[in-house]
């Protein structure tokens, strides 16, 4: 084993002997929304949110990017489980914000045409809005879902609205 298994098996351990009630705990979020962000390891949503286990339902992947599996989450937490208000939240210092996506297929060693979408982006406030927009406008999201775009800023814990993307997660299509 190593050190790190041997950690996350000692630190499981201790959270399993104080698990309580957590087990009773259903499937569908408490407080029936979603959040998509990033998985980088700086962002922990349950705190600069304020949630506990059960409160909402929390989508990471690089970027925190709308991809289409994403969306797949996202329409299952409102479809099966409840949801009817969706946040996207980027943040500050992102990896995909330093990196476009042939810097990754280099160090992949892709040719141009084995090449995937890394859904990099070059300006944050306006990656938030593509997401936004692209769930809206998404044919199996309905015009009921309200989405709001946000930023999390790594060295502050602050969120920051994107106005434009909240106004547009909000119309009705």
């Amino acid at each position: 084993m190593t050190k790190i298994l041997d950690e996350l098996l000692a630190a499981n351990k201790l959270y399993a002997e104080k698990f309580g009630t957590k087990g009773d705990l259903q499937a569908a979020p408490i407080k029936k929304f979603a959040i998509l962000t990033c998985m980088d390891a700086r962002l922990d949503p349950a705190k600069f949110a304020g949630l506990s286990e059960g409160d909402a339902h929390v989508i990471r992947n690089a970027g925190g990017r709308a991809s289409d599996d994403a969306i797949r989450s996202l329409l299952i937490s409102h479809k099966l489980l409840g949801t009817n208000e969706w946040f996207v939240i980027h943040h500050t210092d992102c990896g995909l914000e330093k990196f476009s996506n042939k810097d990754i297929d280099k160090k992949f060693n892709l040719e141009p045409d084995n090449s995937i979408d890394w859904l990099t982006f070059s300006n944050n406030e306006k990656s938030v809005m593509e997401d936004v927009l692209h769930i809206k406008n998404h044919p199996l999201v309905p015009n009921s879902i309200l989405v709001y775009g946000y930023i999390y800023h790594c060295k502050t814990g602050k969120m920051i609205e994107v106005k434009e993307a909240t106004k547009v997660g909000a119309r009705q299509i």
